[in-house]
């Protein structure tokens, strides 16, 4: 099995790599390639009876995924994206990385041929936004109030018509707010959500630049990678009518998520937080909704975490 990667050199795309190494075959089919592809050159794995090509491109440059799609790859898991807050700041990349590159692929797929082959993309809680109910469901309209989100729902409406019309298998997974995200802060809006338990447990101070009755829909790097590989097992059929749906996440406030922190850590990591508002960050993230039904997931095989202490438990496990 032919497994592509893009994003393969960032956060997710490095545990899923791992990951799938690890298991040495996916869908029941033994792992004999892995292309990686990102702007730099990802860690090239040494796992005996598999080859890894590890490509530094730029997907936005028309056709430079062509001779890769022309190995007829059996997965294609596209990770590739700008992050929400760097979206909204230059509309210009956002497009270009989070849109334009999306439909080249599907354009891409399309030109050679690959209607079997299972296109995987991560998509977002920010696809949705506006005035929603208390609680969503799959089908709830999309009305995305940032550019990120506006760009993530446009490629799940293109992979949705691909899919429809044959050219391709495609899978859209909407994620929620991960944490927590190893490593530093980012320019996603959602950043402080791992930073306020991240830097704390680490012995650092954090800002959280949100109110604490803030509610938000997250999950665990650990169950994201899990979803991933899942979404590649689960049968064609089974995605229909429409190949997008949310992923099973929790819903905390950010008071919550201190209070955990406190619960694991003690009171001394909680005092490491200062709260200094930022309207830009919280008018991104207010919109995002955070209560949902996701029993199309759950229906499929996909599995939440249990609480946020369990999450919390396992970033410190995986730090340690």
């Amino acid at each position: 099995m032919h497994i592509v990667i893009t994003g393969a050199a960032g956060f997710l795309g490095q545990r899923l790599v791992n990951q799938l190494l690890d298991r040495g075959e996916l869908n029941g089919k033994a792992i004999t390639r892995l292309t990686l592809i990102d702007q730099v050159e990802a860690p090239r794995p040494e796992v005996a009876g598999i080859e890894s090509d590890c490509l530094a491109l730029d997907i936005t440059v028309p056709g430079v995924l062509d001779p890769v799609l022309q190995a007829r790859p059996d997965v294609i898991y596209h990770l590739a994206a700008v992050v929400s807050g760097a979206a909204e700041e230059d509309l210009d990349l956002g497009m270009r990385v989070n849109f334009d590159a999306t439909r080249a692929l599907l354009e891409g797929c399309r030109a050679h041929g690959l209607a079997g082959t299972r296109l995987i993309m991560a998509s977002s809680v920010a696809a949705y936004g506006g005035d929603l109910p208390e609680v969503l469901d799959d089908m709830t309209a999309l009305h995305p109030q940032n550019s990120y989100g506006t760009q993530k729902a446009m490629c799940e409406l293109l992979i949705n018509d691909y899919s429809r019309r044959g050219l391709v298998d495609g899978r859209v997974l909407r994620l929620p707010t991960i944490t927590i995200r190893p490593g530093r802060p980012n320019a996603a809006a959602s950043s402080f959500a791992s930073s306020i338990l991240r830097e704390p447990l680490n012995d650092e101070e954090a800002v959280c630049p949100v109110p604490t009755d803030l509610e938000m829909f997250v999950m665990s790097p650990g169950k994201v990678i899990e979803a991933l590989i899942h979404g590649a097992e689960v049968p064609r059929a089974d995605w229909a009518p429409f190949r997008a749906f949310m992923l099973p996440g929790i819903t905390v406030t950010v008071a919550e998520m201190l209070e955990a922190l406190g619960e694991v850590a003690g009171a001394e990591a909680v005092s490491r937080v200062r709260h200094e508002p930022d309207e830009a960050i919280t008018a991104i993230v207010s919109n995002w909704p955070a209560r949902f039904d996701t029993a199309k997931a759950r229906r499929l095989g996909f599995e939440g975490d249990r609480d946020l202490r369990e999450i919390i438990e396992a970033f410190i496990r995986e730090r340690s």
